[in-house]
Formats: C-alpha cells, sequence, structure tokens
C-alpha cells in the first residue's frame, strides 16, 4: 500500500495562489494513477484533477480547468496542485488519492487517501 500526505494548505485571499503538496511513501509511487478532491462543508467530497502514472495524461474538474495545474515528481515521490486566481468557492479541505488500475473521477475508486489540508479563501 502507499502513505499520503499533504501539505501547503492555508488562508489566502481571492486572486492569490498555493501549491499543494502530497508526499507518497511506501509501495512505489509512480504505479499508481494519482487525483486531488476537495470536500467543503456539508458537502460531498469531489473531483478535482488527476494525472497518470507517467503525468502524460491530466484531466481537470470543470471547475478547474485554467486556473489548477496537477503535477507529478516520480523520483520524489511527490503530487502538486498549483492553484491559481483563487476564488471563494474553492474553500475546502483539499485530499490527494492513489489508484492502482484504470481512470476515474469517482472517489470511491481510489484505494489510498491522505488526510487532507486545509485551503480557505477569503473575499
Amino acid at each position: 500500500q502507499v502513505q499520503l500526505v499533504e501539505s501547503g494548505g492555508g488562508l489566502v485571499q481571492a486572486g492569490d495562489s498555493l501549491r499543494l503538496s502530497c508526499a507518497a511513501s511506501g509501495r512505489t509511487f509512480s504505479r499508481y494513477y494519482m487525483g486531488w478532491f476537495r470536500q467543503a462543508p456539508g458537502k460531498e467530497r469531489e473531483f478535482v484533477a488527476r494525472i497518470s502514472q507517467s503525468a502524460r495524461n491530466t484531466y481537470y474538474a470543470d471547475s478547474a480547468k485554467g486556473r489548477f495545474t496537477i503535477s507529478r515528481d516520480n523520483a520524489k515521490n511527490t503530487l502538486y496542485l498549483q492553484m491559481n486566481s483563487l476564488k471563494p468557492e474553492d474553500t475546502a479541505v483539499y485530499y490527494c488519492a492513489a489508484k492502482g488500475q484504470g481512470v476515474s473521477t469517482r472517489p470511491s475508486a481510489y484505494d489510498y487517501w491522505g488526510q487532507g489540508t486545509q485551503v480557505t479563501v477569503s473575499s
């Protein structure tokens, strides 16, 4: 299995940027399809972005397109989410997740999860 630890969250103003990191340990990070999800208070966990094992393929939720960039460094066992032009509606706990086979935007399809990092965007 793989252990995931997110970091980089915080309190920012609308229009600011943040870069989230997800450090992986355990089994080979490069074997996993990775995703970022978020969950706002009172709402279901939702897909933000995903990236293939080699980083060749990425896919974004409509809410993230043009503002967020997912990337990974397999040599450092780390997943990133660069978030620009942040909006108050981006406020949520952000989670990274790992998936062994196939592609999906469904949280239930991912096998391993981090503990989350809080992102709060003030207006």
